[in-house]
């Protein structure tokens, strides 16, 4: 007959479903108590968000939170769920105000405010991409986009680089620095105006380009749309395409890539 080993029962939130197995397999604890565990690992429901405590399980990655829209209490219930099973937490276009209070509960939480972007780092991240990935942009103005990709790149576990204002307008710029070009396994483009820098690196390089359109630029670019549809018409092979401004999806996917 299984037995309830009481000191295990306040580390049981950090425990991931193998260990919660491997719990039960040594009679740690009991079947009830298991099972109790397992009703929140598929998600939980807080009323006004169901965190998906599977996911890192199912993708590789736990879930990210979208602050923007948001109200500060759910950000705070969010972080404060997920903190309890001791996960790595990244939450984007948070606002400063709401980085403030978090940084009052989680003295550790960190913010890049070119990027909006809030850090909560739990335990440490292992480096599992088998490459470089390098994220370039066309000018200075497209960086708060950019540095989006960058952190979310970084903090799934990869190694980054960055290259700034490299874009067509000085094409020099770039080929000076295309032994970094060279070195990556993938790239992301971030550029405003007309978009071309994507179609410009994919037409030097032989691995994936993930182009993003920022809604940087005059009237005519109708909020980062004229750069979108020249990436999506781009002309260059290899060449993926995200929303305008997402430079979290493109440090995601540029992750998962360089898993591969």
């Amino acid at each position: 007959m299984l037995i309830e080993n009481k000191s295990n029962l306040k580390g049981c939130d950090n425990m991931d479903l193998r260990k919660l197995l491997e719990e039960v397999k040594n009679e740690n604890i009991d079947i009830d108590f298991a099972l109790e565990k397992l009703k929140d690992l598929p998600y939980e429901d807080l009323g006004y968000a169901n965190i998906d405590h599977h996911r890192e399980l199912r993708n590789g990655y736990p879930e990210v939170i979208y602050c923007e829209g948001k109200s500060d209490e759910h950000i705070l219930g969010i972080i404060d769920k997920m903190n309890q099973k001791s996960s790595n937490i990244l939450g984007t276009r948070c606002r400063k105000e709401t980085f403030l209070k978090i940084k009052e509960i989680y003295n550790h939480a960190e913010y890049e405010e070119a990027s909006k972007i809030l850090k909560i780092q739990n335990h440490d991240i292992e480096n599992i991409g088998k490459g470089k990935i390098v994220i370039a942009t066309g000018g200075t103005s497209d960086i708060p986009v950019a540095d989006e990709a960058y952190h979310t790149a970084k903090f799934l576990g990869n190694d980054v680089d960055r290259i700034y204002d490299v874009g067509v307008a000085g094409i020099h710029r770039l080929l000076n620095k295309r032994h970094k070009i060279d070195s990556a396994r993938v790239i992301v483009a971030v550029a405003g105006m007309e978009g071309a820098l994507a179609s410009v690196i994919g037409g030097l390089v032989d691995v994936p380009v993930i182009a993003v359109p920022t809604s940087v630029g005059y009237g005519a670019n109708f909020g980062g749309l004229a750069a979108l549809l020249a990436m999506l018409n781009s002309c260059a092979s290899g060449i993926s395409v995200v929303n305008i401004d997402n430079g979290f999806g493109a440090g995601y996917l540029a992750s998962m890539i360089n898993k591969l």
